[in-house]
């Protein structure tokens, strides 16, 4: 029986500083294509830039049953019910396999219509047709390494997939090396190359993170026998993993629609916002791992019941994601011309992104309130509040102010990150409101399957 997190006694610097490691080299990985392949061409970085953002959205999908996971096992643990725990972890692997198969399968087959449904031009269509269909053909790999991450995560074994991060992202960027520079006279591959080099890696990834999921979880039942588990462990994943997915949904549906916009201004503006958004990742790569932290010790005291230890924890959390985002995104704004340098010198992206490293600053901020709070409700068990809240703003203000600003008042991208500002604070300040109501208590699934019993 595997340890309990709190007998391991794992503070949020313990749980933070792994994944924090793992996602800043995940995003590593994402930019090592787009500075590599800036280096070959800026019109592959565009072609892989909107294919990864049709990708983003596919994912989704299987995702949300991770995000179920985290909470479920966390809560289970939480209130010493290790043997749901472990059933749990199984369910979730088995239900995420059948389901990103599934989505592999209808990206094989409608990925150049997806793709011209973003209104790509037609001379980045080829590339980025090649990189979708066989990056999002294999998605079950990815799915596999989310969900099981996932369940290490929430045992507490965060290092272990910092370290199967640090190997896959060597991997991929020495396969890129390979790909697009051509060494020792092989051919220079591109976008194919790429492509081929991300699903290698991310395959030799999951071999190895499936070992340590054997080696650090004692399975009482074999993966054979999952169909005989409780059907409830199921219908709790669905009850917490489809509004989640449904506010990711919301707002990568949204970032399409904004993503057509851009398009109308121009293949420089489009350019602009892939560059502009990887490094962007890095500002609010601090909200985002202490997040999954404060996520998994929270879902540990709403099982054991500690509500105040619970909203304690959220509130301090909150402080240093906003201090810590504001920090960074000073810095790289003082430092636009090298940041926008290492990926191109064409002097118009300069200029735009020099601006939209600016907004950024007010930008972050408001991005750390959603990214903590609403995985702290999350862990609760309020899941939906964040979803009508996500949708109501993402589609009320984000993407028609966008419109408005940017290409009705034609102030192109600048235009654009004012309305994703309008957006962000919007929905922290009414994620505040909701966890300092505390209408969250007693939404735990554990406290109400024990409610239903009694």
């Amino acid at each position: 029986m595997p340890q309990k997190i709190k007998d391991r006694k794992l503070t949020l610097f313990a749980l933070t500083w792994p994944i924090f490691i793992e996602l800043f080299l995940h995003m590593l990985m994402g930019s090592a294509d787009t500075i590599m392949l800036s280096q070959y061409s800026d019109h592959s970085v565009a072609a892989v830039g909107v294919a990864n953002q049709i990708l983003n959205v596919l994912i989704v999908m299987f995702g949300f049953i991770a995000t179920g996971t985290i909470v479920l096992i966390t809560q289970n643990i939480g209130a010493n019910n290790n043997k749901s725990a472990l059933e749990i972890s199984q369910i979730s692997i088995a239900a995420n396999l059948i389901l990103s198969i599934a989505v592999g399968l209808i990206v094989i087959i409608f990925s150049e219509s997806m793709l011209k449904m973003m209104n790509l031009p037609a001379d980045l269509l080829p590339e980025a047709n090649y990189y979708l269909r066989l990056v999002g053909g294999l998605c079950f790999i990815q799915a596999l390494i989310m969900t099981i991450g996932a369940v290490l995560k929430s045992y507490g074994f965060t290092k272990d997939t910092m370290y199967i991060t640090i190997g896959m992202n060597i991997l991929h960027i020495f396969g890129n090396y390979i790909f697009i520079y051509g060494p020792f006279g092989l051919p220079v591959l591109g976008v194919e190359g790429v492509a081929f080099s991300t699903v290698a890696s991310r395959f030799i990834g999951l071999i190895v993170i499936s070992y340590l999921l054997v080696k650090r979880i004692s399975f009482e039942q074999k993966f054979r026998q999952v169909f005989k588990l409780p059907v409830s462990h199921l219908k709790n994943l669905l009850k917490i993993g489809v509004p989640s997915a449904g506010e990711h949904l919301s707002y990568n549906g949204s970032q399409i629609v904004i993503t057509i916009f851009i398009t109308m201004i121009g293949a420089e503006a489009l350019t602009t916002k892939v560059y502009a958004q990887n490094l962007m990742m890095f500002i609010f790569l601090f909200s985002l791992a202490i997040s999954q932290g404060n996520q998994i010790l929270i879902g540990q005291m709403a099982g054991a019941r500690e509500y105040d230890r619970a909203y304690k924890r959220c509130i301090n959390t909150l402080y240093w994601a906003i201090g810590m985002s504001t920090a960074i995104a000073v810095v790289f704004s003082i430092s636009t011309d090298f940041l926008f340098g290492i990926f191109t010198s064409n002097p118009e992206i300069l200029q735009i992104g020099a601006t939209i490293l600016l907004l950024t600053v007010i930008l972050e901020p408001g991005r750390a309130f959603n990214l903590v709070i609403i995985s702290a409700l999350r862990a609760t068990g309020d899941v939906k509040f964040p979803v009508y809240m996500g949708i109501l703003s993402m589609w009320g203000i984000s993407v028609p102010l966008a419109y408005l600003l940017g290409i009705h008042f034609e102030l192109g991208l600048a235009g654009i990150w004012v309305a994703f500002i309008a957006d962000e604070w919007l929905r922290g300040i009414l994620m505040l409101i909701r966890w300092r109501s505390k209408v969250w208590v007693n939404k735990g699934f554990i406290l109400q399957s024990q409610k239903a019993v009694s």
